[in-house]
């Protein structure tokens, strides 16, 4: 990307290049995000632009909290089969049409009904949602669900509008309409989103921005260099080995926070015939890759030591993290050993696919030299990140290294994976005593009760390892330093609440 593209792009929205600089915010992405429709999309930058784009029921605080946005209380009965809550007030969508209990009930509706959505398995304990009143809307539930509020601080609880989402279908994500700071303008694939301050917003006082524009630039040198030439005033996932020269460059600041996520390789065990190879067929082969990788070394030789090895779907630091499978050591022997105990003596060859950004294609690389050393060939296909997406959930692939960003509550973090009908499980991982532990840990709201069931769920998925997780991030932010009131957040999102250029 370069000024010129920047510049037109400010003539492409009928503004000045001074105005541009001045009220536009240009937010530069790693990948480019899927289809814009909380309840179809699933990428991590999506939810970046949904931020500005699309409030929630519930948010978080940094400290992880859950706060009031679109709903100001709610209540639970004594036994936990209802959730009622009080909508705020005033609040319309951007094409006019009212935010009220009507909506809530039609867009829970929709997230539950609407074969092409993936807030099913977040949604499925409510059994019924009710409008009681214009702002009072109340939510049955089959059995007591730990994890609602949290889902509600995410897509699940984002708020398009009825009218939009009637009239559009499945072609909503096209032209999204929501309640959030700002409503939609145009899209570019692989090129730009743009987003408009929108005057109706019930906390406009909060947004100082006319416009933001998202700008997916994958590759994390030119990302910065955009960010140092002026062409971008912030940038998400500032690579681990640039901390260090941001840090030193006192034109621009940083920003730190630890992840909830992680990133792994998830294997194709049986979606469709890309299933039939040796690594979807055979745990053995699966532990014999994890056993192969130094993930310490991954740690340090990628990421400069600034993110964390890891072998779960929750870091070493989380108490929901099963200590009695810590992060184990590299093994080249017992891989070698396990490849001959499934059949492959003579070794092994998988394609992994991969997003084409240089971070992603170095780690794999550094697993590619790794695995070698065991029998273990890795083929690498690079991939643009939403086609990835595409192809691994349409079982096109053999394995797929991709992440996750985490979740406030830690069933976010493994039942949509691991579950036999959830919402993500491209895997098509199924054991009935997973299914079991990781329901059951829903429906408690005892911590210790909770822990003993992922803790014996973990236990199992050590043997399975339909995803070999590899390390947890933290999300690093750069920005020029006329940005300021940035606070940074756990979930790695953008909230442009309170964030303005220092004049």
């Amino acid at each position: 990307m370069t000024i010129t593209k920047t510049l037109a792009l400010a003539l492409t929205l009928g503004i000045s290049a001074s105005a541009l600089h001045a009220a536009d915010l240009r937010i530069g992405l790693q990948e480019d995000p899927d289809i814009l429709d909380p309840d179809q999309s699933r990428t991590f930058v999506g939810r970046i632009v949904y931020a500005s784009l699309c409030d929630k029921l519930v948010d978080i605080t940094p400290e992880l909290e859950i706060v009031p946005q679109l709903a100001t209380g709610w209540d639970w009965s004594d036994d936990g089969l209802e959730l009622t809550m009080t909508l705020r007030d005033g609040v319309t969508f951007h094409d006019g049409t009212a935010f009220d209990a009507k909506a809530v009930v039609a867009n829970i509706d929709r997230s539950q009904n609407m074969d092409e959505s993936r807030r099913k398995s977040e949604l499925t304990s409510i059994t019924a949602a009710e409008a009681v009143d214009d702002l009072t809307v109340k939510f049955t539930l089959g059995a007591p669900d730990a994890t609602l509020l949290a889902q509600l601080a995410d897509r699940a609880g984002m708020m398009v509008s009825p009218t939009a989402a009637t009239e559009a279908g499945v072609d909503f994500g096209l032209n999204p309409v929501c309640s959030g700071p700002f409503k939609f303008v145009e899209r570019v694939q692989q090129d730009r989103i743009v987003l408009e301050k929108f005057t109706g917003y019930w906390d406009a006082d909060a947004i100082h921005f006319d416009t933001v524009v998202f700008l997916p630039i994958p590759d994390t040198t030119v990302r910065l260099a955009n960010l140092r030439s002026g062409d971008l005033d912030m940038l998400e996932r500032l690579a681990a080995t640039d901390v260090a020269s941001v840090a030193d460059d006192g034109s621009l600041l940083m920003e730190q926070a630890v992840s909830l996520g992680y990133q792994g390789i998830t294997v194709n065990v049986a979606n469709g015939e890309r299933a039939a190879s040796p690594i979807g067929e055979s745990s053995a082969v699966r532990r014999a890759l994890s056993l192969a990788i130094d993930r310490k070394v991954i740690n340090q030789v990628v990421f400069e030591g600034a993110f964390a090895a890891g072998n779960q779907p929750f870091p070493p630091t989380s108490p929901w993290y099963n200590k009695d499978f810590p992060v184990p050591e590299r093994d080249v022997a017992a891989a070698r050993a396990l490849l001959e105990e499934a059949g492959f003596a003579d070794g092994i060859t998988i394609e992994v696919q991969v997003p084409n950004n240089p971070v992603q294609m170095q780690l794999m690389q550094v697993v590619q030299a790794m695995a070698a050393e065991a029998g273990i060939t890795v083929e690498l296909q690079a991939k643009e990140f939403a086609t990835l997406l595409s192809d691994q959930t349409a079982g096109a692939y053999t394995a797929s290294q991709i992440g996750w960003s985490g979740r406030v509550d830690p069933d976010g973090n493994i039942h949509q994976f691991m579950t036999t009908d959830g919402g993500i499980n491209d895997s098509h991982y199924s054991n009935p005593q997973v299914d079991e532990l990781l329901n059951g840990a829903r429906v408690s709201n005892d911590m210790a009760t909770r822990k003993q069931s992922y803790d014996s769920a973990l236990a199992i998925l050590q043997d399975d390892m339909p995803i070999i997780y590899l390390y947890h991030q933290a999300w690093i932010w750069a920005l020029d330093d006329k940005v300021q009131g940035f606070v940074p957040y756990p979930d790695g999102m953008i909230r442009l609440q309170g964030v303005s250029f220092s004049q």
